[in-house]
């Protein structure tokens, strides 16, 4: 894993101290990361998800996208999922994906930290 990819990596470790990150390097510097539990909010029936997400070799140059979920993820009013949310499947499991793309990244403010805590948010008012 490249430096700044580790650097994320510790990033999210620091900013999720209750649960495992965990980071599997993909060959090229960059890393396959799963956060263990997070809540997706009081939307959804399961409280508790795991999130996964590759963080690239290019990193911060390149976003972090997509997101992804467990699959049985059910929002409490039985309503269908929004925009963005997709069924799919990420390193050969079922998933969730969460589509949100960072426009306008800028290397030296949008950490991968940043990108989760993001996303959790845009998914807690889904």
């Amino acid at each position: 894993m490249t430096p700044e990819v580790k650097q994320g990596i510790e990033g999210l470790r620091a900013c999720f101290p209750d649960t495992e990150v965990t980071a599997v390097g993909t060959g090229d510097g960059g890393a396959i990361v799963t956060i263990a539990c997070v809540d997706p909010g009081s939307a959804y029936v399961q409280r508790e998800t795991w999130m996964r997400f590759a963080i690239s070799f290019q990193y911060p140059q390149a976003d972090i996208y997509p997101l992804f979920v467990r699959p049985d993820l059910i929002r409490v009013d039985g309503q269908q999922h929004g925009e963005g949310i997709t069924k799919g499947e990420f390193q050969g499991e079922e998933a969730l994906q969460l589509s949100r793309r960072s426009t306008n990244l800028d290397p030296n403010n949008d950490t991968a930290t940043l990108k989760v805590t993001k996303v959790l948010e845009w998914l807690r008012k889904q």
